[in-house]
């Protein structure tokens, strides 16, 4: 039964984070309500409001979860410096996440003259400075900040410098990956959910499973009015809950699977430059069975 606890805790409290942060805004969205609403790939006008919403419950969910599960867990693991360190880890990098998203999202070039990776760092060689440039900029700090944060103070210098850099690479990586999926309702939270379940209950109450125990929570509670396209995640709602997702998998005490981890992320990433991720899920007839479920019908 505390193991379902230390799962279902963190959870529900990332959730609730979620739904209040969704509530609040709806009843008084900043800057009106029309500053939020943009056309989604189907020609439906939705809401940028749940992606903050959700980027509120990514940085909030971690720290609510660490304060109602450190005494137990502390009691169990004597793991309660390391829980305390993965928490504040996945607040900064989720913040910057969604502060970066919400630069983005905000102001976005209208032209689309600048896309991708690629596109943001050409343009950034050649002077321009894109607002997808200094979202990969303010990313890339707040995911170096985190991993020094969640990198444990034990061990010999050069190895605690590579295990940050590494780990700065996965977060941002991860926090990036979900924006690339995000590009119909539910597929990003779906990948959220895919990483994040499996860790949870690998390892309930550690650090990195209360993570991400509380990135289902999220994306528990942002999925429905993202699959019924009330609300999208945009930039700002993606990037903030790979962050959390990154974060987690940062935070794994296995080198072996925060390497394995790292090197999936950067191969998707790398894949993405070179082929469309929509194309590849409509060809497969499983993956376009998952990516469908719970969507409205075209």
């Amino acid at each position: 039964m505390s193991r379902l606890v230390d799962v279902a805790l963190p959870a529900a409290l990332g959730a609730a984070a979620t739904v209040v942060a969704a509530a609040t805004l709806e009843h008084r969205p900043p800057g009106g309500r029309r500053r939020w609403e943009r056309t989604n790939f189907a020609g439906r006008t939705v809401s940028l409001l749940g992606g903050a919403a959700a980027g509120v419950g990514a940085t909030a969910g971690p720290l609510l979860a660490a304060a109602a599960v450190r005494q137990p867990a502390a009691a169990r693991t004597g793991r309660t410096a390391g829980a305390a360190r993965a928490a504040v880890a996945a607040a900064v990098a989720a913040s910057a996440g969604t502060a970066m998203g919400l630069l983005d999202d905000l102001t976005e070039d209208a032209t689309g003259a600048a896309k991708g990776l690629r596109g943001h760092l050409g343009a950034l060689r050649h002077g321009r400075v894109t607002t997808g440039a200094l979202k990969i900029l303010g990313i890339g700090a707040g995911a170096l900040a985190a991993a020094a944060v969640a990198t444990s103070p034990d061990g010999k210098v050069p190895v605690r410098v590579v295990d940050t850099l590494a780990g700065a690479a996965l977060v941002a990586g991860t926090a990036n990956l979900h924006n690339l999926f995000d590009l119909r309702p539910g597929r990003a939270l779906k990948v959220a959910t895919a990483v994040s379940a499996p860790l949870a209950l690998a390892a309930p109450g550690t650090p990195h499973g209360t993570l991400a125990a509380t990135a289902l929570g999220v994306a528990g509670a942002a999925l429905p009015d993202d699959l019924a396209e009330r609300a999208m995640l945009g930039d700002t709602g993606a990037n903030a809950v790979g962050a959390l997702v990154g974060t987690a998998l940062a935070a794994h005490p296995s080198r072996a699977l925060r390497a394995g981890a790292l090197a999936a992320v950067v191969a998707l990433t790398l894949l993405s430059e070179r082929m469309s991720f929509s194309g590849v899920i409509e060809r497969n007839a499983v993956l376009r069975r998952v990516d469908a479920l719970g969507r409205r019908p075209r």
